[in-house]
């Protein structure tokens, strides 16, 4: 049964997924190589006292209650990882997309990464939105990568 609005942001809920939501955001900036700044920006730029004492609890294991607005922001960036990963063959290109200028409107010409990391729960969103939109099929215009894309010929089927 799907919890309610109130039970699913009360604290005892926002304490079980804390840990493992920093835990993992860890795990994350390490591999797309945020600075602590552009961490401290995602999670909606706490103090870095604050950061700092998040970051020892979750590498302990210490019990963390995030407030609501982290843990949204959070939620989204976990949801870009996952998309990059079931969009890209390899981690490798993921992050040359996430890091590449893009030519779609709703980047400007900047790199996904600089609105993930602008501040906003919006820039998170934005990208968020844009992955999901091309994981469901919609169309996704050509960057920079897609330059050297062949495309699939009938030479390349094998019917078996």
């Amino acid at each position: 049964m799907p919890l309610l609005v109130a039970e699913r942001f009360a604290p005892a809920n926002r304490k079980r997924l804390s840990g493992p939501a920093l835990r993992t955001f860890l795990n994350i900036a390490e591999d797309w190589g945020l600075s602590e700044e552009q961490r401290r920006l995602v999670l909606g730029y706490p103090s870095r006292s604050t950061y700092h004492n998040w970051m020892r609890l979750a590498r302990e294991g210490g019990s963390v209650t995030l407030d609501v607005d982290t843990l949204m922001r959070l939620s989204a960036l976990l949801g870009v990882h996952q998309a990059l990963g079931v969009l890209f063959a390899t981690k490798t290109a993921g992050l040359d997309w996430l890091k590449g200028p893009h030519l779609a409107p709703v980047f400007g010409g900047q790199t996904p990464l600089a609105l993930i990391t602008n501040g906003s729960m919006d820039g998170i969103m934005q990208v968020r939105r844009f992955l999901d939109a091309a994981r469901g099929g919609l169309y996704m215009p050509p960057n920079g990568i897609d330059a050297v894309f062949n495309p699939t010929t009938d030479a390349d089927i094998v019917w078996r």
